[in-house]
């Protein structure tokens, strides 16, 4: 058995290379109707760019008879890590594929380095508390404008791409709990380190992760709220898979929206006359589960009419943007992104909806490139055009 070191964080990972995968490519097609799902493998149709293929890599480097060279850097880097290989995986690493990428990937990081550009997501992060550059928000203007307190029962994590990209979604969810009566605030947050694990890059992530316990528990908040999907996944995954523990509850906001449909207390009073398209997001669906939910809720807006994708659910076509290929392979993202929205306009809506900031970043960036003319708009968005009534 070759060793492996120790002060990798995804050691277990890297080992569980070398006595599962058997190459039977079941991870190369969804098992419903064979169609395509990995975004990097029908790009490059290559082996080393399928999850079978990585897995080698990892042996290949490891025992050594692979060298470290740039000409690893794409079969490593290239890849949203969107899980469709866990899913259609039959094997008993199948639940560990990404996790054997991402440890590939730190690995890599300490030999050759990240792939173009991926660099950034750390030293923005240094600089500036996030992967984006811009000027850390501290949120206490926000907090003024929406008259919070420094102290409640929940946390709203906003979550980079919302506070920095996407800050409509981030202003409907800020409304939608007011409307709610929720006691809930803001704090000082730090990136909550979803883009440098998912890129290999982890020198400062328990350091980050730490802070953002310790400012959650400052605010003496026993239940974390957010409307980000990759937040939702770091914050209740990787913070476990990282040994970093704490004591509050975390919820995605559609979580919420849910709970106040089933106890009768959120009443729309308007329509939503529209036709509607959802995408899975990732890190929402095949990373948590979490499939039905959101569509319980659109199916209870009156008016809205949802229609599926072929592709949807588990079987969900990535939007292209995770696993650092926004930043690292920003063209090849935005590609991703055109293939899912040319399988929206199949559906026949109007609008393509997603429960996740960085979906509707890429999905926005497409639409505008290919002028596909849909709206792209997050179920938040779509709750803030309505007229609704909370009964407590």
């Amino acid at each position: 058995m070759v060793e492996v070191d120790n002060s990798l964080l995804g050691k277990e990972f890297l080992e569980m290379a070398f006595d599962r995968c058997i190459k039977c490519s079941t991870c190369k097609y969804g098992y419903k109707n064979f169609e395509k799902i990995c975004p990097s493998g029908e790009k490059f149709l290559f082996e080393s760019y399928w999850a079978s293929g990585r897995i080698r890599i990892i042996r290949g480097v490891l025992s050594g008879d692979l060298e470290w060279s740039d000409d690893l850097k794409d079969p490593i880097f290239a890849c949203t890590t969107c899980g469709a290989c866990m899913d259609s995986c039959q094997a008993p690493h199948a639940d560990y594929i990404v996790d054997m990428i991402e440890a590939l990937r730190e690995l890599a990081v300490r030999h050759i380095g990240p792939a173009d550009k991926q660099e950034f997501l750390v030293s923005r992060c240094e600089e500036n508390c996030n992967p984006y550059g811009k000027e850390n928000s501290d949120n206490e203007e926000l907090k003024k404008i929406y008259n919070l307190p420094d102290k409640a029962e929940w946390v709203y994590f906003i979550g980079c791409t919302s506070n920095y990209r996407q800050q409509s979604l981030r202003d409907a969810t800020l409304r939608f709990l007011k409307k709610t009566g929720i006691d809930f605030t803001l704090i000082d947050e730090h990136c909550c380190t979803s883009p440098m694990i998912r890129t290999g890059q982890v020198s400062i992530v328990k350091e980050y992760m730490q802070y953002n316990i310790d400012q959650i528990q400052k605010a003496g908040a026993k239940k974390v709220i957010t409307s980000c999907a990759g937040c939702y996944r770091t914050l209740i995954k990787d913070f476990e898979k990282f040994g970093e523990h704490y004591d509050f509850e975390v919820f995605h906001s559609l979580e919420l929206v849910k709970q106040l449909l089933d106890e009768g207390k959120l009443k729309f009073k308007s329509s939503y006359n529209k036709t509607v398209t959802y995408h899975d997001p990732c890190h929402l669906g095949r990373h948590m589960g979490i499939y039905e939910l959101p569509r319980e809720i659109y199916k209870q807006i009156p008016g809205l009419h949802l229609v599926e994708m072929k592709r949807n659910r588990n079987f969900a076509w990535c939007c292209g943007a995770g696993g650092g290929v926004k930043i690292g392979y920003p063209e090849w993202s935005v590609e991703i992104s055109r293939d899912r929205l040319a399988e929206a306009k199949e559906t026949g809506a109007s609008i393509v909806t997603s429960t996740c900031p960085f979906c509707k970043t890429n999905l926005s960036d497409a639409n505008e490139k290919f002028d596909f003319e849909f709206q792209i708009l997050d179920l938040m968005e779509i709750l803030d055009q309505l007229d609704i009534e909370i009964l407590n």
